[in-house]
């Protein structure tokens, strides 16, 4: 833990609860099933992403891949390239403008930097993973620059390297840290404890890589100003503020003079919430040719330079008389990193906060592989080390001959039972309960099920993933007009952020729903969170309701002045919002709309700008959004074809704000979980470091044919501890697919597969 964490901890145990937030069971607009704001501009082709922003003048860059995966170019060869049509530069290490190092992300939040790597790409000669850019090509046209990019020949020195994940794991070693939390967490003897337990299980579990694959690819425009110390940025981002700052230390620019603009993301699922290279490599071909480059990944151009998911081996055991209380909970393993990130997949998550146990050892190490760096996937860590523990759990209930629910039930922990802990909120067994009655469970022998040559199988698995809330800045300016603006620098990628601000704007304003707008995308309006970890919601709720508050009591100042204002006697916590102003909860009559006010006081609007406060309840509380997955599967008895046939995804995150934005959030990541469990897969030469399907044509994505009618039900049941009640729901639904099928397969199959994915060949 480190000395940030323990005084913030310590500081926390000390700190009262909040005050009760006002909106906290009030229905208005929050709760409400409103459609996307930004919906008609998309499916009627308005939304500009990226690529799609015209800019006068503008060039194109490609770029060329190395085909080793480590050692250093010996030669380049440009001269063929630098004479194609159109050509306006070619850019390697020989000639690229200087650049530092780049800031590298923070796990935390901060925003300090935002690089997935800290390598100096195309500075020098050396090689550090097969796909890694070793030159950009700069065209008047996107056909000239591709045309020109396969005229560069490269000669390379080759060095020793390591690929194969299943070759180094054995030298693996324990990170720093996970997360900023230990690598491991021990209590009590959780080895002697399985030994002497009465009934145990004890098995190995493999999750291979996986790349994001969003609708949008990579894409960046580079702009420079007239003289030089001016960058503007377009960029799909889920960390613009991180974005920014990177670059105002790479170019030595004032903060000021950087502009980062990301109206729309066209998915990211952690892909797009660093810096990679490309990005960079844009920016510094714009300077080098002194016009504003666009520089577009193709689909295998993702593959090669921006990083996915590791893979990942974990040992799960465990031990409990036959009561089923567990007397010891064993999760250790090894994933891959490089040493030019060390970001290590926290698998070990939900071990940490799902179960009871008397005794638990939970591990991580890593290997250092030369690769291109590893990063986030949606779920990063729970979806994966999900998989492998509540696959254990459905063995362990088959093994102890009781029902999977119930065990799950029986060891439902009182505290977070890793970090002693009282919940903010925790109705798991509630959603258990809601989720058992509407999919009718029923928990059938394996292999009793079958429909001509399809067998039949059914299989639940929890749902789990952390609280996070970051410090955010906004903006809300109230005008003589009775509309409302809040701004506030943050991202959309299709999970309805827009639409949810400004229905909790207009309820904590008072005011109709179409008088208020809501900003963002751009780093000229002040600093919220990244888009990642389910966090944007909360973080930006936090810091929207301090901006409103700070707005409100300026009003309330203003109007008080007046000795003949109905204010002039009311304090602050005696006033509400509502009809389009201020009034006194007591009196209705009492109170003025905010076009009174401010055409009283003569001035066209207020405006306030708030920070947040900082995430202490993180520290007081356990927080997580948790979830009952229920699946049904049909297995080809002849071919060993999965279907999933029926889901179910019964949900526990807190308040609901927008039923329906809410229910394709977690119907996205259960798509995604199906894909993780049955089709996708990175396939990756471990002789060359090379990943052999970079298309969507070989890696393979569930599409329409592979997703059933999805059911979504959830708790609603607010958490008092955390803004507007709510908990993140963007990363809960893949956690547990994966193991709800694979426990759905066993009981059609009576065959136990805990190598992902779960692929034909397995099962015959």
């Amino acid at each position: 833990m480190s000395i940030t964490q323990k005084i913030m901890e310590t500081v926390a145990q000390f700190m009262p609860d909040k005050e009760p937030d006002p909106l906290l069971h009030k229905h208005g607009f929050i709760g409400k099933p409103f459609s996307r704001v930004d919906g008609r501009l998309k499916v009627m082709g308005e939304a500009t992403f990226t690529a799609e922003f015209k800019i006068e003048n503008i060039a194109y860059a490609a770029l060329v891949y190395s085909t080793i995966a480590k050692g250093k170019i010996t030669k380049i060869e440009r001269s063929e390239a630098e004479k194609s049509a159109g050509v306006l530069a070619v850019i390697t290490h020989e000639n690229v403008p200087k650049m530092n190092d780049p800031a590298t992300y923070d796990p935390a939040g901060d925003s300090s930097g935002s690089a997935n790597s800290d390598l100096p790409i195309l500075r020098d000669e050396k090689i550090y993973w097969n796909g890694q850019p070793v030159a950009v090509v700069v065209a008047e046209t996107q056909d000239q620059t591709e045309q020109a990019a396969k005229l560069i020949n490269v000669e390379y020195e080759t060095e020793d390297y390591d690929v194969s994940f299943d070759a180094l794991k054995d030298t693996a070693v324990p990170p720093k840290e996970v997360m900023s939390e230990p690598p491991e967490v021990k209590i009590g003897d959780a080895e002697d404890a399985l030994e002497k337990a009465e009934f145990k299980i004890d098995n190995i579990y493999r999750t291979p890589r996986y790349n994001h694959n969003a609708i949008e690819p990579h894409a960046t425009i580079a702009v420079w100003g007239d003289d030089d110390e001016t960058l503007t940025i377009f960029e799909p981002s889920q960390t613009i503020y991180a974005v920014k700052n990177t670059f105002v230390k790479m170019f030595d620019l004032a903060p000021e003079r950087v502009r980062v603009i990301s109206p729309f993301v066209g998915g990211g699922f952690g892909g797009k919430g660093g810096m990679w290279w490309y990005t960079a490599l844009c920016v510094a071909a714009a300077k080098a040719v002194n016009r504003p480059v666009k520089l577009a990944l193709s689909r295998e151009g993702v593959f090669r330079v921006v990083g996915g998911r590791t893979p990942s081996e974990q040992r799960v055991a465990l031990g409990a008389n036959k009561d089923g209380k567990l007397s010891a909970l064993i999760q250790s393993g090894v994933t891959a990193t490089t040493t030019h990130n060390n970001f290590a997949e926290h698998f070990s998550f939900p071990a940490r906060h799902l179960y009871a146990s008397e005794n638990f050892f939970i591990g991580q190490k890593v290997v250092f592989l030369d690769t291109v760096a590893n990063t986030f996937m949606r779920g990063p860590g729970e979806s994966i080390g999900g998989f492998a523990l509540e696959s254990a759990m459905d063995e362990f209930a088959f093994e102890l001959k009781i029902d999977p629910i119930e065990l799950r039930r029986i060891n439902e922990p009182a505290k977070d039972p890793t970090k002693d802990t009282e919940f903010s909120m925790r109705n798991l067994i509630e959603a258990y309960k809601r989720g058992a009655e509407k999919f009718d469970w029923v928990n059938n022998p394996p292999r009793s099920q079958k429909d001509g040559k399809w067998l039949i199988g059914q299989g639940v698995a929890t749902a789990y993933y952390p609280f996070y809330r970051f410090t955010a800045t906004a903006r809300v300016r109230i005008n003589a007009d009775g509309t409302a603006i809040v701004q506030t620098a943050a991202h959309e990628m299709g999970m309805g952020t827009a639409t949810v601000q400004i229905q909790h704007a207009a309820e904590r304003l008072g005011l109709p729903i179409d008088r208020v707008a809501f900003e963002y995308g751009d780093s000229d309006l002040p600093e919220s969170s990244m888009a990642g970890g389910s966090s944007q919601t909360v973080s930006i709720g936090a810091s929207v309701r301090a901006a409103i508050e700070k707005a409100h009591r300026e009003l309330l100042a203003l109007a008080g002045d007046d000795y003949d204002s109905p204010f002039s006697y009311l304090k602050y916590d005696q006033i509400e919002a509502r009809n389009g102003g201020l009034f006194s909860k007591k009196d209705a009559s009492e109170g003025e709309t905010y076009a009174s006010i401010l055409k009283r006081v003569g001035q066209d609007y207020v405006e306030a700008e708030e920070t947040s406060a900082k995430p202490y309840e993180i520290m007081k509380y356990s927080m997580g959004s948790y979830g009952a997955q229920f699946c049904e599967v049909r297995v080809n008895e002849e071919s060993g074809e999965v279907r999933v046939s029926r889901f179910l995804g019964s949900f526990d995150c807190g308040r609901i704000l927008n039923p329906k934005t809410a229910t394709s959030q977690f119907r996205g990541g259960i798509i995604m979980g199906i894909g993780m469990a049955l089709t996708e897969e990175t396939l990756f030469d471990e002789r060359r470091g090379r990943i052999m399907n970079p298309s969507l044509a070989e890696y393979h994505v569930p599409v329409n044919l592979d997703i059933p009618k999805i059911e979504i039900i959830y708790n609603d049941i607010p958490d008092e501890h955390a803004p507007l009640g709510a908990h993140g729901i963007g990363e809960i639904g893949i956690t547990g697919v994966a193991a709800a099928i694979a426990n759905a397969v066993f009981n059609a199959t009576g065959k136990r597969v805990r190598d992902l994915p779960i692929t034909p060949d397995k099962l015959l």
